[in-house]
């Protein structure tokens, strides 16, 4: 699937991004290459620059995302019934354009992507960004409904959305949990999937194989998911919610200069009611202390047997990724179909789509044009 053909005052900035970046073409041949690819400051601001709201929105539509949108978006969020929830999205581009979902992670929210809409727009995208369940205004559906943050659960909400909206098949690109449910539906949807960028690469976990204890230093990177395994834990998160967020984003993107407004816009979707909830269970269900539901177990066996992706995939690692994250080389196997991975420079951290939308964005762009 290609690309639409590029409006003319957006042309220049997609150009100039493809002739600046090092990483080498991706390739339909496939095979696992490594290639480097710059972040520069000036780049992320022209990505900024081309925010305006997109050519198919209305006028009238415009006005009334100007005092609606969320901030740093120009079109305004809406709702839609997708299986087992009342999804909030963000969502740009022509109607009939080649779909792109984007999917964050924890502690993130929908605007870690605010500069990466605009060029993929641009280029004739539809551009699908969903608040995950327990986050923003995603809502379930039945207020009875278990809080499962179970990475089955959260790929099938995907699939569903897909449904929802009539979406036959997207281009997936994610970070954190993000990358890990684009990484489920590329391994058990591959239909669904036309192409994957997964920032930190293969991220399909299990119960059994978190299991065996890592060495000391990893395990000391993931001590906020030991915390939360205690009663303490889950208390002292419901109680500092934006503290911890706060913290998260310092240790995980220890170069990333990011400011106070920044912080908010994305701390905002914290106050979901389910958000403490969703998040606890996440981590407890990794390590086995919380059980899943039944409705998943048939996925999480497929799963579990570290299912190979098949589509053609880009993944992406920033230099300075603070959070605990797989080498390039413990999981480039995983990847049976056309494949690249990207090294991107220049102090990126693990939330890569904010800190260096260019390179993502661009990832999206080369597989879709591939």
């Amino acid at each position: 699937m290609s690309s639409s053909p590029l409006p003319h005052p957006r042309r220049h900035f997609l150009h100039a991004a493809a002739a600046t970046l090092a990483a080498a073409p991706f390739a339909l041949a496939g095979g696992a290459r490594a290639a480097t690819a710059p972040n520069a400051a000036s780049a992320q601001n022209a990505a900024s620059a081309q925010n305006a709201a997109p050519a198919n929105v209305a006028p009238a539509t415009k006005a009334a995302a100007a005092s609606t949108a969320p901030a740093g978006f120009a079109v305004p969020p809406r709702q839609v019934e997708a299986g087992l929830l009342s999804v909030g999205l963000i969502e740009a581009g022509p109607s009939d354009g080649p779909a792109v979902i984007l999917l964050h992670g924890w502690p993130y929210d929908v605007h870690s992507f605010t500069e990466v809409v605009p060029p993929l727009v641009a280029a004739g995208y539809r551009v699908i960004v969903p608040y995950l369940r327990g986050y923003g205004s995603t809502r379930f559906l039945d207020p009875h409904a278990v809080r499962n943050g179970q990475q089955a659960a959260l790929a099938e909400d995907v699939i569903a959305l897909m449904d929802a909206l009539h979406i036959r098949q997207a281009i997936l690109a994610g970070f954190d949990w993000g990358a890990r449910t684009a990484d489920i539906v590329a391994a058990l949807w591959p239909d669904r999937c036309k192409a994957l960028v997964s920032v930190s690469g293969y991220l399909i976990g299990s119960q059994e194989a978190n299991k065996a204890p890592l060495p000391p230093a990893a395990e000391h990177a993931w001590w906020y998911q030991f915390y939360f395994a205690t009663s303490r834990g889950r208390a002292g998160y419901e109680a500092n919610r934006r503290a911890f967020a706060r913290l998260i984003w310092e240790t995980a993107s220890p170069r990333w200069q990011f400011d106070d407004a920044t912080f908010d816009r994305s701390a905002a979707a914290f106050d979901n009611p389910d958000h403490v909830s969703i998040v606890v269970h996440n981590y407890r269900w990794r390590l086995g202390l919380a059980d899943g539901e039944r409705r998943y177990d048939a996925l999480e066996a497929r799963l579990a047997a570290a299912p190979l992706i098949r589509v053609p995939s880009i993944t992406l690692e920033g230099d300075a990724n603070g959070a605990p994250h797989p080498p390039p080389a413990a999981y480039a196997r995983q990847f049976a179909g056309p494949y690249q991975h990207r090294l991107i420079t220049g102090g990126i951290g693990h939330n890569l789509p904010q800190e260096a939308p260019r390179a993502f964005a661009q990832a999206v762009l080369d597989l879709g044009a591939a």
